[in-house]
């Protein structure tokens, strides 16, 4: 990441004498004019500019420089010869030294707002960028990064080239007043306990580009390890220098602090509590807001949570003020739900707004109806996690979760359109997105922008990101192409999804013709990163699908062949190829993990890099995990092999072989295969509900040491909170007595329990065997004479935590034969 360059500004001198020359100059007709070269152009700023209104001409100069090699003098007079010239400033104050610039900047409906800014560029050669106050200096500023082109569409390796296009008249607002996003420096993320001071400044700067407008830190105590092997600084004094970038961009700062001790009732807990918290609050330059989570971590009770609360915001306020307390319901069960809106009915003046974050019990539909309208509502979105999380990736191939895993590098443009659309109107206030790393850089970026302008094309956003991070021309517009393909990479089955390959000839067509500086860029190794993991992933899943074909082939010869030969014949059918499936793309996937090490610091891998954990990002070390069922069926020939006699040698290979059958008028569905799953009840449309609040989402246990579960066995269907998990069946035999078996997903051991027709209890609470073993209960002939079926899953009502717990994996409903008559 580039470090942030020196820069120093001419004092305020000759601004009479600039106005005298701009008014011959700034008036002069918008002619037709296709593209502006600002390549010679100075920088003429607005008197009397703030420290942020600085920063944002330090950026704007800064990142020209970075792209162009052009860097923009700053002119106390217009030239005499008509150079072009870039003008900056607050509206107000330009127009107060600049009268003549009042025909360009004609006042509008955008113009009072907060953070808003006025950009026009003439066909003179001049360039207008007019904040309505300091902030939209900076946005404007970032805007004109934004829609500049630094190469030229006919000179692709030409630097000095700095163009924009003639006639544009751009005023603009942004929608939501809070635009933000999460950036913890601590060993859970997956690069930014890495980060120095420089790459943090250019980080939040990039963002700020956007139009974010906040960051949320974390103090040095959370539900974490308090050292990393990769800190560049103790966490407090980097905390201090977020704190202070923010403070010198004039972005908000907020602090993420959970109230992680058990006992917030006790007086003494509260008191070391608030000394730890004031020590720190006190230590950082800026802060507008502390938002204490509920739950994730933490775990107080609302009737001792809000006193607690209350005190910390008064030391809040002591420390900076000005500076609001927001919180959170995540995590609370039902009767701690309750409490929580009957306190809010009592509006304690001290509390700010609530915040929706992860691991809720209601939707935000159901939570701003039911929370006083003089409390803010903002919205806390995960956009970093692909599974076991708020918004899975819909229908994720086994093969994807098992290797990728958690915080794969996820660019998910159009669903966090989805997600935005369906729930951000709800948090008039606005957001900060729950964030891990820099895995999902693209999400953030779309977050801000539709942030702004909730009306937004979502590929330009993707254009606009590609842009100006990789390049103009077919460049970035080949980079934007393939970040939305790797979005549809994971769309559908990954044995069928023949596009994987597609995706990443066109990411090797950059790769090959790619400026090293572009090679050497961590947005565009992020995007070959996913790319080549993607589809190495469909070659061994091919590969590997084939072997297990083969291996079930030999088990079918048992009963010919014997049953010891068969084991032998199948376990040769399984065993690993002397030639691994695309072992260049495997290498090149180890080429960039390194080069993302370098880079960004991005942790890949926990021995090699000294991640935190797997599912911390660390998905370099599942670039092997097996595919098919080879584990599980190892295991079974160990056992098959234990049994003396043959009739139970080939009784047992029989189950093995014919593991789905559900015999004569049986039915057997796979719950975590889209695919194959007929009777499960759908809910919604992932547009109505990408969080699965009504809905059945697919999720995932896979193992990672003995003993191993079939992949049929560590995929399942579950449903959140009260929600119950149905199957449906029609046209059943009404004389005929069945019976039904069940796998249940073991990624939580949920109680649960299961109902047929909403009145036949088929069995009680029941904790799920942790080794996913089948269980079999009788279905009662009653429920079935009508010939429908519903079954229904539901767990313990109105408990806390995730939510997660019903999770059944596969079903078999399967028809009882007659007794024979005597």
């Amino acid at each position: 990441m580039p470090s942030t360059c020196r820069f120093s500004f001419l004092p305020g001198r000759g601004l009479i004498a600039l106005a005298a020359s701009l008014a011959g100059f700034l008036i002069l007709p918008r002619a037709a004019a296709a593209t502006l070269e600002l390549a010679g152009a100075s920088l003429v700023l607005a008197p009397g500019m703030t420290g942020p209104e600085q920063k944002a001409a330090q950026m704007l100069v800064e990142e020209v420089e970075k792209r162009s090699q052009v860097r923009w003098p700053l002119a106390q007079q217009l030239p005499s010869d008509g150079h072009p010239v870039v003008v900056l400033g607050r509206r107000t104050a330009l127009l107060a030294a600049f009268p003549d610039l009042a025909a360009s900047i004609s006042a509008g409906p955008n113009d009072s707002k907060p953070e808003g800014y006025h950009l026009v560029t003439l066909a003179s050669g001049v360039v207008i960028v007019a904040g309505n106050d300091a902030r939209g200096v900076l946005y404007g500023a970032g805007r004109l990064l934004r829609l500049m082109d630094y190469t030229g569409e006919t000179a692709p390796d030409r630097l000095g080239s700095v163009t924009v296009a003639a006639g544009l008249d751009l005023a603009t607002a942004p929608r939501y007043a809070l635009r933000g996003d999460q950036m913890g420096y601590r060993p859970k993320t997956n690069a930014y306990d890495g980060w120095t001071k420089a790459m943090w400044e250019q980080y939040i700067r990039d963002l700020v580009i956007f139009g974010a407008n906040a960051v949320e830190g974390i103090p040095p105590r959370s539900d974490d390890r308090s050292d990393s092997p990769h800190f560049t600084l103790p966490p407090m004094q980097m905390m201090i220098e977020q704190s202070r970038i923010c403070q010198e961009y004039g972005i908000q700062y907020w602090v993420w602090y959970p109230a992680m001790d058990r006992d917030n009732g006790n007086p003494a807990t509260v008191a070391a509590a608030l000394k730890e918290w004031g020590h720190v609050l006190e230590q950082l330059p800026r802060v507008d807001a502390v938002f204490v989570p509920g739950g994730d971590p933490g775990s107080t009770a609302p009737k001792i949570l809000f006193p607690f609360l209350e005190k910390q915001a008064a030391q809040l306020r002591r420390l900076h003020p000005g500076a609001k307390l927001w919180m959170s319901n995540q995590g609370f069960n039902g009767p701690w739900m309750e409490d929580f809106f009957q306190i809010l009915q009592t509006e304690p003046t001290w509390l700010e707004g609530i915040v929706f974050g992860p691991q809720q019990r209601l939707l935000l539909d159901e939570l701003r109806a039911r929370v006083p309208r003089r409390y803010k509502m903002r919205f806390y979105p995960d956009i970093t996690h692909s599974l076991a999380s708020q918004y899975p990736a819909a229908d994720w191939d086994f093969a994807y979760a098992a290797t990728e895993n958690r915080e794969i590098i996820n660019p998910r443009p159009v669903d966090e359109a989805a997600i935005f659309h369906r729930y951000q109107p709800l948090a008039e206030y606005g957001f900060l997105n729950y964030s891990e790393g820099c895995n999902d850089d693209v999400n953030k970026c779309v977050w801000s922008c539709l942030g702004w302008d909730p009306n937004e094309d979502v590929l330009q956003i993707v254009r606009d990101y590609s842009h100006y991070f990789i390049g103009g021309g077919a460049l970035g517009e080949g980079f934007a192409q393939g970040l939305m393909a790797l979005e549809r990479n994971w769309r559908g089955p990954l044995l069928t999804n023949e596009g994987v390959y597609t995706t990443l000839e066109q990411f090797q067509d950059l790769e090959r013709t790619a400026a090293p500086a572009v090679l050497e860029n961590w947005r565009f190794q992020e995007g070959l990163y996913r790319a080549y993991y993607d589809a190495l992933d469909r070659a061994r899943l091919i590969a590997e699908t084939r072997q297990e074909e083969k291996a079930m082939e030999e088990l079918r010869r048992a009963h010919v062949i014997g049953s010891l030969a068969a084991i032998a014949a199948a376990e040769r059918a399984l065993a690993p190829s002397e030639i691994m499936p695309a072992a260049a793309w495997r290498a090149r996937v180890f080429e960039l993990a390194e080069a993302l090490f370098q880079s960004i610091h991005m942790q890949l891998s926990v021995p090699r890099y000294k991640g935190e954990a797997v599912r911390r990002g660390a998905n370099l070390d599942l670039i092997d995990y097996p595919l098919n069922d080879a584990p599980y069926l190892f295991e079974q020939f160990a056992a098959v092999r234990a049994v003396a006699g043959e009739a139970d040698r080939l009784r047992l290979i029989d189950g093995i072989i014919n593991w789905t059958d559900p015999g004569p008028g049986g039915f057997y569905d796979n719950l975590g295969d889209a695919a194959n799953r007929p009777h499960l009840v759908m809910g919604k449309s992932y547009a109505e509900d990408p969080a699965y609040d009504h809905s059945p989402m697919i999720g995932f246990a896979p193992r990672i040491r003995a003993p191993f579960a079939r992949i049929s066995s560590s995929r399942f269907a579950e449903t959140l909170h009260d929600q119950p998990l149905e199957m449906q069946y029609h046209h059943l035999d009404r004389s005929a007595h069945y019976k039904v078996r069940v796998v249940y997903g073991t990624e939580s051991e949920t109680a649960i329990q299961l109902v047929a027709n909403g009145r036949y209890a088929i069995h009680p609470l029941l904790r799920k065997d942790p080794q996913a073993k089948p269980h079999e209960f009788d279905i009662p002939a009653a429920a079935t004479a009508g010939g429908d079926l519903l079954l229904s899953w539901t767990k313990q009502r109105d408990d806390g935590g995730t939510g997660r717990g019903v999770q059944v994996a596969e079903v078999w409903l399967i028809r009882v034969p007659s007794e024979p008559t005597p």
